[in-house]
């Protein structure tokens, strides 16, 4: 049985020539997260990640509205507080980490990562829309961070997240007024990468997941770890850091890209590295 095939509740995979399309699939509840939903994604995520199929991930919303309009309110915050008090004993669900799977499993995930935002994207959506390595989106798809709004705060790591990828003032802005914006907004934030008419968005994200598996997989997850583990490091320990895995990156390149690219440069004369991915025969 692949993929395709398990009878997901709340989630849907789909696979075409190296990339795997990932939804979010509650469209009656505009993709919002409930514990179901967690608990098939890691499933999902655990086995894709191992996928030799999966050369680009693409996380996105089923339906033409919604990306995911974050938890749903019922089932994740109403049903759990009257669950805890008719049950004191209930701290939290076990396999509480599959509930992790955005900050844990995606950012984190061996192929290129991909949020294409199609619609709604709010509140606890964030992590697992900061967690893809590239994010496009429509230029009329609407975020928010709107819990301020009735009563909570943004929840785990989403104060922290935002601010990672946005400009101080304008993530504290929107964490404290709960105030939607649009793509466009989201792309001049640095939220995403880019926005994009509506029309043409999937047409984009497939461009640039092309363009990503011209390159080679093994350096391109050496990058995207190199980038993110150095973020909290002091500058003489990222150097370190970055060299050892260097390194280690190169030493067990199944590609041997290195030499292919030298080679292609050096000898050949038919590579420029300034203008494209070395040849991969």
């Amino acid at each position: 049985m692949t993929i395709e095939d398990k009878k997901f509740k709340t989630i849907k995979v789909e696979r075409e020539d190296g990339i795997t399309w990932l939804y979010f699939n509650r469209p009656e509840k505009r993709n919002a997260m409930n514990p179901t939903l967690h608990r098939e994604m890691w499933d999902a995520l655990v086995e894709l990640e191992q996928d030799p199929e999966t050369k680009v991930l693409v996380l996105t919303g089923a339906g033409d509205k919604s990306w995911c309009a974050g938890q749903d309110i019922r089932e994740t915050f109403r049903d759990r507080i009257r669950e805890r008090e008719n049950n004191p004993g209930a701290r939290r669900e076990p396999g509480g980490p599959r509930y992790d799977w955005s900050w844990g499993l995606l950012s984190t995930f061996a192929a290129p990562t991909i949020a294409m935002v199609n619609g709604y994207c709010f509140g606890g959506a964030f992590p697992a829309l900061i967690a893809c390595d590239f994010a496009i989106a429509a230029e009329d798809a609407i975020f928010g961070l709107s819990e301020v709004n009735w009563g909570i705060l943004p929840g785990g790591v989403i104060p922290r997240v935002v601010r990672d990828v946005m400009r101080y003032r304008d993530a504290l802005y929107y964490v404290m007024t709960g105030d939607p914006f649009d793509g466009k907004k989201a792309a001049e934030m640095g939220l995403v990468n880019r926005a994009v008419p509506r029309e043409i968005l999937r047409e984009e994200t497939v461009k640039l997941a092309r363009h990503l598996m011209e390159k080679n997989p093994h350096v391109l997850l050496g990058a995207k770890e190199a980038f993110k583990v150095s973020q909290d490091m002091n500058y003489a320990q990222a150097r370190a850091y970055v060299g050892v895995r260097e390194r280690a990156m190169i030493a067990t390149d199944p590609e041997k890209g290195r030499e292919k690219g030298m080679s292609q440069f050096l000898d050949e004369k038919s590579f420029r590295p300034g203008f494209g991915a070395y040849r991969r025969e």
